[in-house]
């Protein structure tokens, strides 16, 4: 099955968090905390731990995020995690990676399992979809 939405992100906080001990290369690396809501066929929330290699100068970088979502896919209602990665050179998004925790879901989510993507568009409307299955581990 697919659903997809939009999504907005509610807050993105700075942590402190760094490694020990750290290494210092040439991209810094960071760690927040995000909040997002979903509308359409995935409609719910999200809290998100996010890592990022990333210079804020030239836009270049890679981050890793792991988001547990609260909500529902196309009306199945419930919780899952899903992690989601990608880098860019500042201008486009390469190397993209998205996929359901297994064993995660919960209620009528239970058994999710599957993948998916996100995407910008050129009005900075932020997309997000689900091809997922239910039922299997």
């Amino acid at each position: 099955m697919r659903a997809s939405g939009t999504f907005t992100v509610n807050s993105f906080v700075p942590s402190e968090l760094k490694p020990e001990p750290e290494v210092v290369t040439a991209l810094p690396v960071g760690v927040a905390t995000i909040v997002k809501t979903f509308e359409g066929e995935v409609a719910g929330r999200s809290t998100t731990l996010f890592t990022a290699a990333f210079d804020q100068a030239s836009g270049v970088g890679t981050y890793v995020a792991m988001e547990s979502f609260e909500g529902a896919l196309a009306g199945h209602e419930g919780t899952f995690n899903f992690v989601h990665s990608a880098s860019t050179s500042g201008s486009d998004r390469a190397h993209e990676f998205f996929s359901i925790a297994p064993g995660s879901g919960t209620a009528a989510l239970a058994g999710i399992g599957g993948g998916g993507g996100l995407a910008v568009d050129e009005d900075g409307t932020h997309r997000i979809w689900f091809d997922f299955e239910l039922g299997g581990q």
